[in-house]
């Protein structure tokens, strides 16, 4: 067996009173019997629950020094929650959960597996997913997109059980929704990656917090990653290809329209569709230079680095 390494679990939570206290007697349950670890800690992260759950921790803190309580002054989100538990975390191991109760405590032995054998982080995936077709259906669609025009190496990225080593955390800046695409962040910065299958059980108290307004922002925020992953390096790429395709169009028309002119002639104020070819050349060259400006900050950036 490898060297024993030190665990930090960090379980961000809004309005689960009564899944908390179960969680921790089976998380320690599971802890206990690892002998993989030197130590551990669980660092719950009080993300402005309304429902008084974070008293159930504070109790439990109390006679048990190797859980921590962080509380939010307000909802932040999952983001912050997560962010704010890893400025705490002492291990050198770091894992995600949830805390509703749909993750398996005992699947942590697979992950610690996985990490002894030499990968920096490990995501889950969640084999018969305990949520409504809806959810289902969204996933797969979120999964083949990033898989196809991100090269994802993940099955499921949005499973939030997941074990990596902390210096994939100090590389990766955590900040808002960006933690749905933390794993595919450690893959691309070339940390070595893997997933394991684990038990997805169902939600026994509580209500999940996934919603139409959830959907809407992971599409915004899959764009964001599609946009982060492929271009911040190279900004001109896309900026380049959207304004050229712009500008190509309204150059089209304007040439369609001088045509029209000079040969049989048309008088040109009477066409509304002037205006539009003129708007779509001043747009795409402005859309152009924004790359131009793009690769001057990640310039200088490089510069200073």
């Amino acid at each position: 067996m490898k060297d024993k390494k030190s665990l930090t679990i960090i379980i961000p939570f809004f309005d689960e009173r009564e899944n908390l206290e179960p969680l921790y007697k089976e998380l320690k349950q599971a802890l206990e019997s690892l002998k993989e670890l030197s130590s551990w800690e669980i660092v719950f992260v009080n993300d402005g629950s309304l429902d008084g759950g974070e008293r159930i921790i504070e109790k439990i803190a109390k006679q048990e020094p190797r859980v921590k309580l962080i509380s939010l002054n307000r909802q932040f989100g999952k983001g912050k929650a997560l962010e704010e538990g890893l400025k705490k975390a002492k291990g050198e191991l770091i894992a995600f959960m949830d805390a509703d109760l749909q993750d398996d405590p005992k699947d942590l032995k697979k992950f610690l597996a996985k990490i002894n054998e030499g990968y920096d982080l490990v995501n889950g995936v969640r084999q018969k997913r305990q949520d409504n077709l809806v959810i289902k259906v969204y996933s797969k669609i979120f999964n083949w997109f990033l898989k196809n025009f991100l090269k994802s190496p993940f099955s499921d990225i949005n499973c939030g059980f997941k074990v990596f080593r902390k210096q994939v955390s100090n590389n990766i800046p955590l900040y808002a929704n960006n933690f749905r695409f933390f794993p595919l962040a450690a893959f691309y910065k070339g940390f070595k990656v893997s997933e394991v299958e684990v038990n997805n059980r169902p939600r026994l108290h509580g209500k999940s917090k996934f919603g139409v307004k959830k959907i809407f922002i992971g599409i915004l925020d899959t764009l964001t990653a599609y946009f982060l992953f492929r271009f911040a390096e190279r900004p001109l790429h896309f900026f380049g290809a959207l304004g050229g395709a712009i500008f190509a169009l309204g150059s089209i028309i304007l040439g369609y329209l001088a045509i029209e002119r000079l040969f049989f002639g048309q008088l040109l104020y009477r066409r509304p569709i002037l205006q539009l070819g003129i708007l779509l050349v001043v747009i795409g060259v402005q859309i152009v230079m924004t790359g131009f400006l793009g690769e001057l900050i990640v310039y200088l950036r490089r510069e200073r680095e």
